[in-house]
């Protein structure tokens, strides 16, 4: 399913969707929609029951995201888009159960599953509201990273990321890599959720490994997106010590970056941002139509 969804979306995939169970569900109160035809599974979203509404006691239906989740577009084959929705409407007409109505958060404005709703919304007894709306961070394909670049920094702020690069290399023996698989994964998260404790995240109690949860959460699902060849992960090492981390979902014609660290130490240098040059490259690639951070 996740390989056919008309919109991809690696927030919905098992080896991430499973891990966020198991870590921030403990009570099993997500229950998934599922939409099953001749016996192939061509739909799928996380849903609950929730009483509060941005702080208003306001019983309804939701898609489920966690913290940790940036999309909430469900898997759906794109020739199942307009059934699912209908039979998803029309279950939770049937087990309203008090739900005033259904919320959906996270659902690209672009995606498949917004054009089929707006499809079913404009007949007279469903109706469609947009309550907030956000603009995406994205990057599209088609260009070169240098044109991206010129496009987003003028000469003489190329020029200062260029005179950062070298004084960075000149702090020590400077190495990038990029890795797929699983080979050195463990060690990669280790120092990964090491130097993102380390900076303001780890000040204010937010990192990852502030708490158990998302700690094993985030090792989990890398895990599964290595197995599933979903993950890239990028990194800067001086002298065998990580300065920038990155690491990527990618589920082409889409890609996600997910997490990113840098050493605060060293942030007159930005190794986040000459990070981030780097996955520019990402954008190479024939089937990668756009990135989203």
């Amino acid at each position: 399913l996740a390989l056919a969804s008309a919109t991809p979306n690696p927030f919905n995939e098992a080896w991430f969707l499973l891990p966020s169970l198991r870590q921030f569900d403990p009570k099993g109160e997500v229950m998934l929609a599922t939409h099953v035809v001749n016996g192939e599974l061509v739909g799928l979203m996380p849903m609950l029951r929730d009483r509060d509404y941005h702080g208003r006691p306001l019983p309804h239906l939701a898609n489920w995201l966690h913290s940790n989740a940036f999309s909430g577009e469900p898997l759906v084959r794109a020739d199942h888009c307009a059934s699912f929705w209908q039979h998803m409407l029309d279950w939770c007409d049937r087990h309203a159960h008090g739900s005033l109505f259904f919320h959906l958060s996270g659902i690209p404005a672009d995606g498949a599953a917004l054009a089929a709703l707006r499809d079913i919304a404009g007949k007279p007894d469903r109706g469609l509201r947009i309550v907030e709306t956000i603009e995406r961070a994205v990057l599209h394909g088609g260009r070169s990273p240098q044109d991206h670049l010129r496009l987003a920094l003028d000469k003489k702020r190329r020029k200062e990321l260029s005179r950062k690069r070298r004084r960075l290399e000149e702090t020590g023996q400077t190495i990038f890599t990029r890795a797929t698989g699983e080979d050195c994964l463990d060690e990669w998260i280790d120092q990964f959720l090491q130097l993102e404790d380390a900076g303001w995240k780890g000040q204010e109690s937010s990192s990852l490994v502030s708490a158990r949860q998302t700690a094993c959460f985030f090792r989990e699902s890398l895990h599964g997106a290595a197995r599933e060849h979903r993950l890239e992960r990028l990194a800067f090492h001086i002298n065998g010590k990580p300065v920038a981390m990155l690491c990527n979902f990618v589920t082409p014609p889409l890609a996600h970056s997910f997490k990113t660290a840098f050493d605060e130490d060293l942030y007159k240098l930005s190794p986040g941002m000459l990070l981030q040059v780097e996955n520019l490259a990402l954008l190479e690639r024939e089937e990668i139509e756009m990135t989203d951070s």
